[in-house]
């Protein structure tokens, strides 16, 4: 197995990738193509002499998409970006999955136009796990689409519930509508069209579900369309990150809570790595003919380590494969 690495994207590029590649080859076997300017990839790889190096091999692309591109444009004129260079590679069969933390919008045209869509599908979703009081929610689409109709919805949730079962291991995952409240009749007009559809698909489908429901874990699948769940996302990253200022500075109060700190550390430090996004390493871009992995573009060398293993992990597991069973049982 090999992966796609897009080395030129995120904001410590390509330190970090370069360096999570060679982390998720000696700790996890995984083989990477690091895709980019090769004169600095290699210039980061001879800092290291003990990495498997038959395990880490590079792709030249001289172009490069930043994140201020607009994305499908850079994707029609950087046709030797780093971003454009590991879909190809993925779509010539030279590598089994892609990651890249650049560019989201950029990540996602390049996966849908060159891979294209699992047959059915009719947008693609980005799958965002959320840490829960019980464990993982995944919620969809989390900004791959500004506006979606019922339709894309049910498939939302067909693809998430793949997702829960073949790599959070839930064997029956609970589906939950994001709404505004848990009564049938409540929601817009997206959110009342697609409960009876929902009702109907054969999901285990439990209802309308509100935001304070996410993180709760009711649900194990939550679906929305893309510009609510993106608002989602960003939120939840804002509070977790003020929630924890807010904790370290009521801690530096006194010699007392500084105490109360020392007591308590390695219980904060395991919350704190519940909500890191590098314990996920990325979010996949479900319904596109290959495992395209979305990162976060502050992604450091463990998060592009953990997304390498969650890519692997997908493809291990068939996740394009079970997802196109999926909908043909459905009839989708």
């Amino acid at each position: 197995m090999r992966i796609a690495v897009d080395a030129m994207g995120g904001d410590y590029a390509p330190q970090q990738a370069v360096l999570g590649s060679i982390m998720a080859a000696k700790e996890e076997k995984i083989a990477s193509v690091l895709v980019g300017r090769s004169e600095e990839i290699n210039r980061e790889l001879a800092q290291y002499e003990d990495y498997p190096q038959d395990l880490i091999t590079v792709q030249d692309a001289r172009e490069v998409v930043e994140f201020t591109d607009h994305p499908a444009m850079a994707v029609r004129k950087k046709r030797d970006s780093s971003i454009v260079v590991a879909n190809q590679l993925l779509k010539n069969g030279e590598a089994d999955a892609v990651i890249s933390a650049g560019n989201t919008g950029a990540a996602m045209t390049a996966s849908l136009f060159i891979l294209g869509r699992i047959p059915g599908i009719t947008r693609p979703a980005i799958a965002i796990p959320f840490p829960t009081v019980k464990g993982v929610t995944v919620l969809l689409d989390a900004g791959a689409n500004a506006e979606n109709d019922p339709q894309d919805l049910v498939q939302f949730a067909v693809m998430g519930t793949v997702y829960a079962t073949a790599i959070l291991g839930v064997a029956t995952p609970k589906v939950g509508l994001l709404s505004n409240g848990e009564e049938e009749t409540k929601g817009n007009k997206l959110v009342l069209e697609t409960y009876p559809l929902l009702k109907e698909s054969g999901l285990n489908f439990i209802g309308n579900v509100e935001g304070k429901d996410i993180l709760m874990g009711v649900a194990d699948v939550v679906v929305c369309d893309g510009f609510t769940g993106n608002i989602i996302l960003k939120f939840a990253e804002g509070m977790a990150s003020a929630l924890f200022q807010k904790m370290k500075e009521a801690f530096h109060q006194s010699t007392l809570t500084k105490l109360g700190a020392m007591a308590v550390k390695s219980g904060l430090k395991k919350l704190k790595a519940s909500f890191d996004y590098s314990e996920y390493g990325g979010a996949p871009l479900l319904g596109i003919n290959g495992v395209s992995i979305i990162s976060h573009g502050r992604s450091d060398a463990k998060a592009f380590k953990n997304a390498i293993k969650a890519a692997a992990n997908s493809v291990e597991q068939d996740m394009i494969g079970k997802i196109r069973a999926s909908l043909a049982k459905d009839g989708q």
